[in-house]
């Protein structure tokens, strides 16, 4: 059921939480230096970038190292296992550092934290952990790290999803001066049968198209020469609002603002429209790059995974997108091993690779969730298989890549400088419209411009170049 407007939190309790940072940044004895270490996707990189506009604002500094801090937060993804185990094995990596500095004190928030359970867990498992809280909450951190320094106990509060409210005007620290992110949607539906998301995140929720809009104003008028667009299924935005701006009227709203670079992600094959295609097309600022993640090639698999789409209607859509945008760079994300999967499916996944391009992949094997319905299912699919496919896909996709990167050379792109090389300050690297790396002779005065680059060379996972007039 469509709802008729967004659900923001009121203003007052925003303003409520800007006093707990004020209140935190009097107080005498506190930490001074934070470090936030992030797992997991873009999403969790700008809710990172909150934490930090939130830390910023309670007076404290960034650190230059975790063991330099006063304050660690980890920031954590439980979207596969081996991340989520990498984020515990970093926490516990703290507990000697904090018996050597007992002042030291350390936070855990994030995807991981929202699973059912796991905040007992970090209670019974984790006492050095000082303060732990969901992605629900996250607008309340400097209350509850108020909280924790004041009454020198441990905190830890993990809500559920109140319908997903949607905390605006929060403070950001924004990692670049020339890149952004925009979130502007929030949860899922879709409800993959492999996937953890719905159940950490929420049901889908949209920002207010006026408030994105207004975000990429203010952007533009700071410097910023590339926006990202983020939610987890981006192609649904508005159809949980009544009245709200599709996401394809969205874009046609966002290219006139006039930020030289707009990207998304991520789409989910089922909802790219026609009218979505017609804009990319159409569209001035829209980089020609679009992350259409598959998962597999199989049509049995898609049906037990829900992703509700077939093969044929993906590649349909492929076409389609092909016929509008014909240098589109495509990527995807391609799950192999999941249960029940055989050797003829695990070759429809080869054969839809080769047979769509793809300009890079991100491959996966399949990592059972709890609570998810594919963790239950039988004829899970041994370690040592699972491990021979992902390295056949992987082989696979990475001869499509070196031929896709070869036909690039001779090109002129349009490339942002992002940095210089650490090894040589004359070489600099950047991403062109098709969102890969470009590397070419320049100086540092260049960072954070727009500069044409001729493709000379192409490597496994960049591009070489050097800059025209």
């Amino acid at each position: 059921m469509k709802r008729t407007q967004a659900i923001e939190l009121p203003a007052e309790e925003i303003e409520r939480q800007r006093g707990w940072m004020r209140e935190f940044a009097a107080l005498e004895d506190r930490p001074q230096t934070y470090c936030v270490v992030t797992y997991g996707c873009q999403m969790n990189a700008h809710d990172s970038e909150t934490l930090e506009g939130m830390l910023s604002e309670m007076g404290m500094t960034k650190a230059e190292s975790r063991e330099a801090a006063d304050f660690v937060i980890f920031n954590t993804c439980c979207v596969r296992d081996n991340a989520q185990r990498r984020a515990l094995g970093n926490v516990v990596w703290l507990k000697e550092l904090k018996k050597q500095r007992p002042e030291l004190m350390v936070a855990v928030c994030g995807c991981m934290m929202q699973q059912p359970g796991m905040g007992e867990q970090i209670l019974r498992q984790y006492p050095f952990v000082d303060l732990a809280f969901g992605t629900h909450n996250l607008y309340r951190f400097a209350q509850l790290m108020l909280q924790a320094v004041k009454s020198r106990r441990r905190v830890v509060e993990v809500i559920a999803d109140d319908e997903g409210s949607i905390p605006e005007e929060l403070p950001v620290r924004r990692s670049s001066p020339y890149h952004a992110y925009i979130t502007i949607m929030y949860g899922c539906n879709n409800f993959c049968s492999y996937c953890i998301v719905p159940y950490v995140r929420g049901r889908e929720r949209s920002r207010a198209s006026a408030r994105i809009i207004e975000e990429a104003r203010q952007l533009k008028a700071e410097g910023v020469r590339e926006i990202m667009l983020l939610g987890q299924n981006v192609n649904s935005y508005g159809l949980d609002v009544e009245g709200e701006l599709s996401f394809a009227q969205l874009l046609s709203a966002l290219d006139e603002v006039g930020i030289e670079r707009i990207r998304f992600m991520t789409s989910h094959p089922k909802d790219i429209s026609d009218e979505l295609i017609d804009v990319m097309a159409a569209s001035k600022h829209i980089c020609h790059a679009l992350h259409l993640p598959v998962q597999h090639g199989n049509n049995r698999v898609l049906r037990s995974m829900n992703r509700r789409y077939t093969r044929e209607k993906y590649l349909e859509r492929v076409a389609a997108i092909r016929a509008k945008v014909p240098d589109i760079s495509l990527t995807t994300d391609l799950i192999v091993g999941y249960p029940g999967e055989t050797e003829e499916e695990f070759e429809d996944t080869c054969s839809l690779v080769r047979e769509v391009g793809y300009d890079s992949a991100f491959t996966f094997i399949y990592s059972p969730r709890v609570g998810t319905r594919a963790a239950d299912m039988p004829d899970q699919i041994p370690e040592d298989v699972s491990s021979r496919r992902i390295q056949q896909l992987i082989a696979i996709q990475k001869e499509i890549t070196h031929a896709r990167y070869a036909a690039y050379v001779g090109q002129v792109h349009s490339v942002l400088v992002d940095e210089a090389s650490k090894r040589d300050e004359h070489q600099m690297a950047g991403k062109n419209e098709y969102n890969i790396t470009v590397n070419f002779p320049g100086t540092p005065e260049l960072i954070g411009q727009i500069v044409r680059v001729k493709i000379t060379s192409a490597g496994e996972s960049t591009l070489r170049g050097e800059t025209i007039d």
